[in-house]
């Protein structure tokens, strides 16, 4: 069962108090109405809940910092919020603490074709911003499933991926700069239209730091030429461990997709019944996508086909047409969707080698079993980042303790062959506490120490990614009272 620290409460006593001054510094963005909070209480790990004391929508950077200087001054948490799309948990409030949401800080403010850059407001959404640029003939590269909704902060607060991140990279690798508002109130710019500078990486601490050092308010993106051409395959396979070796023996040859994406069966049986993408019925599928000019395409899908056909798969089918194409990714891309018709699911992220494809498929195989949990497999097979999803029933004593204890023993397995804890989900509540088995000690006394330097009073998201027990000393000594009473 997961855990969060009990709410101050001497702030809840001061409740009225901090939303009357929140109200004062924005008088038409607070919501605090316990009727409307309830939109808030949690994020897509939707297993646990919990009201926030208030919610404020700020719309620009001066607005931010105005907000994290009143509650630096109050001593009050602050849990930021995209748009609430996080599978870890990475936005899940506690009782005393103010969220502040990005919802409508949703501007364009620059594009640049010549720089091949966008800069946006941070709550702008992932598909929205290559949409801002399709008409100029480029496109923004991470897509990660929920890219209808997930914004841009919440991609950088998790280092986002996706389906193409194989051969275009995570969010990090498509990130130019940044302007992020500190705790007290500071506004910094890191970055710009060349990347990073010289000296300490800081753009690379704040991406992937799940809103722990500072508020991302303004991204400047990379945006890319849109490819001559692209073309999937559909590659299906009797068993799983048979298309996790086929992916090893891909990416061993030196041929580098767009993207290989992985199903298993019930996904695949969910996804049919769900967007009819007019899959194989199979143990285990593959989307294999390359793109560039005819020729180019033509050549790299025949070495995949003559690679794939070392493994003797079921079905090897090239996309013929646009609307095909589009049908194999919206099967994709829903598949999150439709595997909610199996039942409640935990969704994991964590990542592997490649090589070790087969043995962890097998590993997952055997822990679903010694669990009773059916556990069906769809992720970014490529570069080695899966996302079991343990299927479960919410309304069964037991059964949520049962998911939990599973995941953690699926992502010891990961940890165990060479892998980590999340590709791009981010640690949040849901793996804080497999930290300790990640990271030793002094690793993650060096990471808090980061934190101490940028939020010295712990006040922001501060229940997440250090397990409790090691950052139990650091939040305590928060002083939460007005700063003239310290």
């Amino acid at each position: 069962m997961m855990q969060m620290p009990p709410p101050d409460a001497s702030i809840l006593a001061r409740r009225q108090a901090i939303t009357d001054a929140l109200r004062q510094a924005l008088p038409d963005a607070v919501i605090d109405d316990p009727a409307e909070t309830r939109a808030y209480e949690c994020d897509a790990l939707s297993a646990y809940r919990c009201a926030p004391l208030a919610v404020v929508l700020p719309r620009s950077t001066e607005e931010v910092s105005r907000l994290l200087r009143l509650c630096h001054d109050l001593r009050v948490p602050v849990v930021p919020r995209g748009a609430g799309t996080s599978l870890a948990g990475g936005s899940m409030p506690t009782a005393d603490a103010v969220v502040i949401g990005l919802s409508r800080m949703t501007d364009v403010l620059e594009i640049a074709p010549g720089d091949r850059l966008i800069r946006v407001q941070a709550g702008r959404t992932n598909l929205s911003v290559s949409g801002a640029v399709d008409g100029l003939g480029f496109f923004y590269a991470p897509d990660p499933s929920s890219q209808l909704a997930c914004a841009i902060g919440g991609n950088i607060a998790m280092n986002s991926g996706g389906a193409h991140c194989l051969k275009y990279g995570v969010t990090t690798n498509n990130l130019l700069g940044v302007t992020v508002v500190l705790m007290d109130g500071s506004v910094v710019h890191l970055g710009g239209p060349m990347g990073e500078g010289p000296g300490l990486d800081l753009l690379g601490v704040v991406c992937g730091s799940e809103g722990q050092l500072g508020i991302v308010t303004e991204a400047t993106l990379r945006i890319l030429p849109k490819p001559a051409g692209a073309r999937p395959a559909l590659i299906g396979f009797a068993a799983a461990e048979t298309a996790g070796a086929c992916v090893a023996a891909i990416i061993r040859a030196g041929i580098i997709p767009v993207a290989i994406e992985f199903m298993d069966a019930p996904c695949i049986k969910a996804t049919e019944e769900f967007s009819g993408a007019g899959y194989p019925d199979c143990e285990a599928l593959l989307i294999v996508e390359v793109e560039g000019t005819g020729p180019e395409i033509d050549e790299q899908l025949t070495l995949i086909r003559d690679i794939a056909m070392t493994f003797d798969p079921v079905e090897f089918r090239e996309s013929r047409s646009d609307d095909e194409s589009a049908r194999i990714w919206k099967g994709r891309k829903s598949a999150f969707g439709a595997m909610g018709s199996m039942g409640d699911y935990i969704c994991l992220d964590g990542t592997i080698p490649v090589t070790a494809l087969p043995t962890v498929l097998a590993g997952i195989g055997d822990l679903s079993r010694q669990y009773g949990l059916a556990v069906s497999n769809v992720f970014h097979a490529g570069d080695g980042n899966m996302h079991p999803l343990i299927i479960y029933d919410a309304n069964k004593p037991g059964d949520v303790d049962l998911a939990e204890a599973l995941g953690a023993d699926i992502l010891r397995l990961c940890i165990k062959v060479g892998g980590c804890l999340t590709g791009e989900h981010g640690v949040g509540i849901e793996k804080r506490d497999l930290m300790s088995e990640q990271f030793a000690p002094n690793d993650l006394e060096a990471q808090m120490l980061v934190k101490d330097a940028f939020d010295p009073h712990w006040l922001l998201n501060a229940a997440k990614v250090f397990p409790l027990d090691v950052s139990a000393p650091r939040r305590d000594r928060r002083l939460n009272r007005p700063a003239d009473a310290a």
